[in-house]
């Protein structure tokens, strides 16, 4: 499992731009934000934390539909298949949406609060968006990773794995936002909403590669 884990990793850099594909993307939704809204400094402090929550999402999805490819087209994706068993096939999943997350969605975490700058927000907001990201953005990895078993077998379904994914995870980018409020509005408390995030986070960690080893099953099928 290390070794598909580094294996992973490797690829996930290498395919499409791999991170610098996501950061740039990510910095384009930023950048692209102060010119919609104005130059309203308050403002863009304000709405900070969502604009940050939500062009990770975004950037989040850019390369989920490469989470199983590879190995489709190699054909390494069936021997896991007949090889594992159904626990260790969802253990396979989980350790490539690990992989996954590692090597094209933690960049953007790292990338938060520079971006956060560009946003004009506090440091309490640019540390607690930083910190529901690195703890809600693997929610998104692991529903993406049904999205793309479901969608496997078609050539192209990048935007259908996006079309899939982005209604289910309303509720992580609900608690993040929250939470990223509740850190720099006194009256609100952090905890509760960043609370409700880690627990959608490892609900998720258990029901997506499960639901996603299902999926890959079926679609070898």
């Amino acid at each position: 499992m290390l070794a598909l884990f580094f294996r992973d990793i490797r690829l996930g850099i290498r395919a499409g731009g791999g991170a610098l594909t996501g950061v740039l993307f990510f910095l384009a939704v930023i950048a692209t934000i102060p010119f919609g809204v104005g130059p309203d400094l308050n403002l863009l402090s304000r709405i900070g934390p969502a604009i940050l929550w939500i062009g990770a999402l975004l950037a989040s999805l850019l390369g989920l539909d490469r989470l199983f490819q590879a190995d489709r087209e190699d054909g390494s994706l069936d021997l896991l298949i007949l090889a594992e068993g159904r626990h260790m096939l969802a253990f396979t999943v989980f350790v490539k949406c690990l992989a996954h997350w590692t090597a094209s969605v933690l960049p953007l975490v790292v990338a938060a609060p520079f971006l956060g700058l560009f946003m004009n927000m506090k440091p309490a907001g640019i540390g607690a968006a930083a910190l529901t990201l690195l703890v809600g953005t693997p929610a998104i990895t692991f529903i993406g990773a049904v999205g793309a078993a479901v969608t496997v077998v078609l050539p192209r379904g990048g935007l259908l794995i996006s079309v899939l994914v982005l209604p289910l995870v309303i509720p992580v980018l609900i608690f993040g936002v929250s939470a990223s409020y509740a850190a720099v509005a006194e009256p609100d408390p952090f905890l509760p909403p960043f609370l409700i995030l880690a627990a959608l986070t490892l609900f998720l960690a258990v029901i997506g590669p499960v639901a996603a080893a299902l999926a890959l099953r079926y679609a070898a099928d």
